[in-house]
């Protein structure tokens, strides 16, 4: 078995572990507690993705992400526990099916919000990626390799509170490449491992109702322990995120602009200034008991690439359960994605992704500059 087939195998295993997972429904604690997610912060299902243009890998910063506060007064606790707890009482039964009732609810709310690229919600994403590479240099099979997103999502309160609340929305972005298809010669390839180019967005989003809004610089760091795997240089731009949310569905568009602004001493001669960009567009729509079904990919945009090799344009759809697991809130995302439009000469054509979303717990709970 070689290692482009040994990763399919465990990512698919992954994916359906996940999935088990995501059924099961496991009570919350009857303690009364609640859980501490007063400021939990998370990403809008879409992640960053990387693709290899023409002679390099072209950094993609993944979607939005997302901090949430309060999550409409529901509890994570167990709602009536005492009533519950009596015991002897004919109601017993309503009860537990009202407590489980109120479980989905609080669970629902959580995932409605990780896909939120603007909420209050801190979070931990990875992604874990199997993506398939084609092109006029590649003679064979489109080629295989996998990848891993890391990227923990901080939403700081700057001012006010509540639905009066400013915040900075912090999400650095590290990829780690397991076996990335590079080309040598026509028809040959490596399949290397490393790190790429991070990137750190910083979107100020003010207090805006139903609507998503965010505005800020995204910056890129040269990181990338190989060449192929990066821009070689140092970059910013600008980051918007705008969009639209119901308690039914979420939609919005996070592009995000780089400019290369600097160089690394180990620079490849002839590598132009990096001016690309990355667009996530995501519709999803919430079903009953934490469920979610929609679409997030990420556009790419190389401004140097040369003609036929600028964009890569995928579709997919993705499915999403917000679970328990081990007393802790967590998404898991599975996505499939092809892309319509793709580099020639050698691009990315389609993948499977597996998100995997931990809630974690805020470390900076008061607004930064006070206010109600």
């Amino acid at each position: 078995m070689n290692g482009a087939q040994a990763l399919f195998k465990a990512l698919t295993r992954g994916a359906v572990v996940a999935l088990v997972l995501a059924t099961a429904t496991p009570s919350w604690p009857e303690d009364g507690s609640r859980y501490s997610l007063t400021r939990a912060a998370q990403d809008a299902g879409a992640m960053p993705a990387y693709h290899l243009g023409a002679g390099r890998l072209d950094g993609n910063p993944g979607r939005a992400d997302v901090r949430v506060d309060g999550l409409s007064g529901v509890p994570f606790a167990q709602a009536g526990g005492a009533s519950g707890a009596a015991g002897g009482s004919s109601m017993g039964g309503d009860s537990g099916q009202a407590n489980s009732q109120s479980e989905q609810g609080s669970l629902a709310e959580i995932g409605h919000k990780l896909s939120n690229p603007v909420s209050n919600v801190w979070a931990l994403f990875t992604e874990f990626d199997l993506f398939f590479s084609d092109g006029n240099v590649n003679g064979g099979d489109p080629k295989v390799g996998g990848r891993m997103l890391i990227e923990p999502v901080m939403p700081i309160p700057l001012y006010g509170r509540g639905e009066n609340e400013w915040k900075l929305i912090t999400r650095p972005t590290i990829p780690v490449l397991f076996s990335q298809p590079v080309p040598n010669s026509l028809g040959n390839f490596d399949n290397l491992g490393g790190l790429g180019d991070s990137t750190l967005v910083t979107m100020v989003s003010p207090p805006a109702g139903k609507w998503i809004l965010g505005l800020g610089p995204t910056w890129l760091f040269p990181t990338a322990t190989r060449n192929a795997f990066g821009q070689q240089q140092w970059g910013v731009g600008p980051a918007v995120a705008v969009g639209y949310a119901t308690k039914e569905w979420i939609g919005f568009v996070f592009p995000q602009y780089y400019w290369g602004i600097g160089s690394t001493g180990g620079r490849d001669k002839g590598t132009p200034d990096a001016s690309f960009l990355n667009l996530i567009y995501s519709f999803i729509y919430n079903l009953p008991n934490g469920w979610q079904v929609g679409t997030n990919p990420t556009i790419t945009y190389d401004n140097t690439a040369s003609s036929g090799n600028k964009w890569n344009v995928p579709v997919g759809i993705t499915v999403a359960k917000t679970t328990k697991i081990f007393d802790l809130p967590v998404k898991l995302q599975l996505a499939v994605e092809y892309s319509v439009v793709t580099q020639e000469t050698f691009g990315q054509v389609a993948q499977i992704k597996l998100n995997i979303i931990p809630v974690i717990k805020s470390l900076i709970k008061d607004p930064i500059l006070g206010g109600k």
